[in-house]
């Protein structure tokens, strides 16, 4: 039996990721002007996904199966959503809380990982996949472009969380000093990226740019 890992450290965390990713899952049903009922689809959706593939792909219970308080959060989430202005939670705000509830899912999700004794690589996958999984399925939902389809650094930000939890859990280090620093550190990496508008390089075809038609300045 792996061993339990819940702990007042990553209950928060867990709670965190939970209603932030299902308060924007509601928030996009919002603003498509849909019913409360798809709003609490795509609360549910976008807060129990990473989750729920993770725990697929490791054999493990899936979370929110046996958690009374998933669901509910989920639900209750879609409720706030849906009574109030949407207009209240535009702008960096919730891009900001997003860093917060991503970076906090790619701790819990690396360290469940790790309990159910899944290799480094793999768990630093799981955690990546906590992360980022749920807002896919709701991008790919509403038929808009995911956020992982730009060079703007947001699985970055998840894979730093996730890398720094295995290493220090596999190190030995105390596990609350563990998640905590790695929280800080993904969560400092995502602010900075927002702020600064950070990104990766996109890949350039080096064929195409050697091109006569690019030497002549033509796109």
């Amino acid at each position: 039996m792996p061993e339990a890992i819940l702990t007042p450290v990553l209950d928060v965390l867990d709670l965190l990721g939970l209603a932030i990713f299902a308060l924007s899952g509601a928030l996009l049903a919002a603003k498509e002007k849909q019913t409360y009922v798809t709003m609490a689809f795509f609360a549910l959706v976008t807060g129990v996904g990473g989750g729920t593939v993770r725990d697929l792909l490791i054999d493990a219970p899936v979370f929110w199966m046996d958690d009374p308080w998933a669901a509910s959060i989920c639900l209750a989430t879609a409720v706030i959503a849906w009574v109030t202005p949407t207009r209240w939670w535009e702008g960096r705000l919730l891009d900001f809380a997003d860093g917060a509830g991503l970076t906090a899912y790619a701790v819990l999700g690396s360290a469940k990982a790790v309990s159910y004794g899944v290799p480094p690589i793999p768990a630093i996958l799981m955690g990546i996949i906590t992360g980022c999984v749920g807002g896919i399925i709701r991008d790919v939902v509403a038929g808009r472009p995911s956020i992982i389809m730009r060079p703007e650094l947001y699985v970055t930000a998840a894979a730093l969380s996730a890398s720094m939890t295995v290493a220090g859990m596999f190190a030995g280090l105390a596990n609350p000093l563990v998640w905590m620093g790695a929280l800080i550190a993904g969560f400092g990496l995502r602010s900075a990226a927002i702020h600064w508008q950070l990104a990766l390089p996109s890949y350039r075809d080096k064929l195409a740019t050697s091109s006569p038609e690019n030497s002549n300045g033509q796109d």
